[in-house]
């Protein structure tokens, strides 16, 4: 019984760990909690306890999706995505009865923390191109750890992060055997680990020039998804926001004006009174603008599109989002789903991936050059190969344009401006998060949010941006770090079960103090 409370504890200090609450280092304390629960040798118990840390987690940490699309898919993608946990548990249980990994108790910590990010990648890319949210990297937006970041991305921020909470669990049990050396050296460890991301050196000064950017937060009349039945009004909002940028620049002072996803519902390519309204409001702040719109091909589907407007030319590049949301933007095996929520059918024509890299160039005059603007889309912001590609593609900062209105006065808005920040430190880029309602940010290359709006308000934003083409760490090693990890998984896994076959059941560990 005590191991179910420690599990269904974890869960909540998990949950508490990301926005909107964000008391980052009770991520540390949610994984010491699981840990310590899962100290008996039984794989379906393990099991058992990651689901209950993963549902008393994942189902108020997303309960926005109970707002956008009601309790049936939010109580579903909840289940599965604690379901990895519980896979974890079960991995865990039989990692550790290698002879070597449950006698030591420095292998267990490495174990485990391999263990769950393996895990967090699994879940990041399976089914239907995977859910990253909830990852532990992205309860660290505010914690010493995230300079981290730049070395290895989020599943070397993970892993660190689990790391910690390994430490101090092993130092509790160390306490309990009053090892008074023990105990200081796991807790000092874990105390030196999160301090050293104090002397991560996090470069963000200018190093191919600056970039003055407005971005414009036009709201939407209604919350939800009547939201997108308003398009000509939520056109007009962000027309009007541009225009409102001339309170604070004189004409022609922007080199880039950013528009949220979905800014314009109408698609100004093909309606011509769309068309004007931009082309007025982009003719008024004399500057190009990306524009968040939809496309619809003549076979069929839709387009989730970001387009580059220049004054009195029209579209001169564009950028379709890749990743589709599943049951969200499309459904898949729709007529298997529809018997268990009608919501499938809220989604009448299903958005196609787009196929290129999310790169935007940009003409500068100012510059005299082109600037490489990396833009992603709502939630590809939390899958760590789509702002990559863009970074090392030529991107010099980077934009998520998003629409946030779909999930009220929930947390899913600070959740992913928690993610922006993450991806800013991972590639050393100044980062611009642009919603419809909120909340955006303007977030420097270190992480730090330098300008942000209100929630359902309208707002401006106007920055000078640091230009920056150098690559970090983690932009070099790309996807290296996360495959090195799924290749140790594995390896433990299956030499841990080896392992417990040459065990009789009465040596098996109940886990190492």
């Amino acid at each position: 019984m005590l191991s179910l409370v420690l599990a269904a504890l974890g869960g909540v200090l998990a949950w508490a760990a990301f926005p909107d609450l964000g008391w980052w280092g009770t991520a540390y304390l949610a994984v010491a909690a699981l840990f310590l629960a899962m100290r008996r040798d039984s794989a379906r118990w393990n099991a058992l306890l990651g689901l209950v840390w993963g549902l008393v987690f994942f189902l108020p940490h997303i309960a926005w999706a109970d707002y956008a699309v009601g309790p049936v898919p939010w109580v579903a993608l909840s289940v599965l995505e604690a379901g990895f946990v519980a896979l974890f548990g079960a991995a865990w249980s039989w990692a550790r009865r290698g002879n070597a990994v449950w006698r030591n108790a420095g292998l267990q910590t490495v174990v485990f923390v391999v263990l769950w990010v393996a895990v967090e990648e699994l879940r990041s890319a399976w089914p239907f191109g995977g859910f990253p949210w909830g990852r532990l990297a992205f309860s660290q937006a505010d914690s010493p750890v995230l300079a981290y970041a730049s070395w290895g991305g989020a599943p070397l921020l993970s892993l660190l992060t689990a790391t910690i909470g390994v430490l101090l669990a092993l130092g509790l049990l160390a306490a309990r055997r009053l090892a008074v050396g023990s105990t200081a050296l796991r807790v000092g460890a874990a105390l030196v680990v999160i301090v050293g991301g104090l002397l991560v050196p996090l470069p963000s000064g200018a190093e191919v020039g600056r970039l003055a950017v407005g971005a414009v937060q036009g709201n939407v009349p209604t919350p939800g998804l009547d939201a997108f039945a308003q398009q000509r009004e939520v056109l007009h909002n962000h027309a009007v926001g541009t225009h409102a940028l001339l309170e604070q620049v004189e004409p022609g002072e922007l080199d880039l004006v950013l528009w949220p996803e979905n800014g314009t519902d109408v698609d100004p390519q093909v309606d011509a009174d769309a068309a004007d309204e931009i082309d007025a409001a982009a003719q008024a702040v004399g500057a190009p603008m990306l524009v968040g719109t939809v496309e619809y091909p003549e076979s069929g589907g839709r387009y989730n599109t970001a387009v580059l407007w220049e004054p009195a030319q029209g579209v001169v590049a564009t950028y379709s989002k890749q990743h589709p949301a599943p049951f969200a933007e499309y459904i898949p095996l729709r007529s298997l789903v529809r018997p268990f929520s009608s919501a499938v059918d809220l989604v009448r024509n299903d958005m196609l991936p787009g196929t290129k890299v999310g790169l935007v160039p940009l003409e500068s005059e100012r510059l005299g050059r082109v600037v490489g603007i990396g833009d992603v889309i709502c939630f590809e912001v939390a899958y760590d190969e789509l702002p990559r590609d863009a970074v090392r593609a030529g991107a010099e900062l980077l934009v998520v344009q998003t629409n946030n209105a779909s999930f009220g006065y929930t947390a899913e808005s600070t959740q992913q401006l928690a993610m922006s920040r993450v991806r800013a430190v991972e590639h050393g880029r100044a980062t611009v998060q642009i919603s419809t309602v909120g909340v955006s940010g303007v977030i420097q290359p270190n992480g730090v949010v330098s300008r942000r709006t209100g929630l359902f308000t309208a707002e401006q934003l106007v920055a000078s941006l640091p230009l920056r083409e150098s690559l970090t760490l983690a932009s070099r090693l790309g996807a290296w770090p996360a495959w090195v990890v799924d290749a140790l998984a594995l390896c433990v896994v299956v030499t841990g079960m080896a392992g417990a076959r040459r065990l009789r059941r009465g040596e098996r560990p109940d886990g190492v103090g």
